[in-house]
């Protein structure tokens, strides 16, 4: 009967720690395998990431370009058309887009446009709707109900 205490991990599951500075003898003796002078042989080596040993770095030397905000709004665009794949008189909210395949992210806003035509009644929740996207929502006899934006918390994807 096979017991806890002697169960064993495969043969070349773990692997021992190269044990280096320890005299000639061991092979790993003197330089512990760093090889003869250089920055790569000193203790607290390494180079951050770009560094080009002292040469301007190519992300310093190409000009900057533009503005990038850190706070513009991404929105997932939903167009009413693709809303036809609901049924009848549901809420579509966006896990049920999510669960469609509509949309990637819980946690990035929805925006629906009204591109295409919608044939079908339904309440829609979403964080942000065009104009003629309510308009055509609510010609149908559907409902508009806007969520409060989405956040990293709202993530469940």
């Amino acid at each position: 009967m096979l017991k806890l205490n002697d169960l064993k991990s495969p043969k070349g599951a773990r692997k021992s720690k190269k044990v280096v500075g320890r005299g000639s003898g061991s092979g790993h003796g003197k330089t512990s395998g760093r090889g003869h002078k250089g920055q790569l042989s000193r203790t607290g080596k390494g180079k951050r990431p770009g560094f080009e040993g002292g040469q301007m770095p190519l992300i310093r030397r190409i000009p900057k370009r533009g503005f990038i905000s850190k706070f513009k709004k991404v929105y997932q665009l939903v167009n009413l058309a693709s809303l036809n794949k609901c049924k009848d008189k549901t809420t579509v909210t966006p896990k049920v887009l999510k669960a469609l395949g509509l949309i990637n992210k819980l946690h990035v806003s929805v925006k629906i446009l009204g591109q295409g035509k919608l044939e079908k009644s339904i309440t829609v929740k979403a964080h942000k709707f065009s104009k003629t996207a309510i308009q055509a929502i609510e010609g149908l006899g559907g409902k508009v109900e806007i969520l409060r934006p989405a956040t990293k918390q709202d993530r469940n994807d």
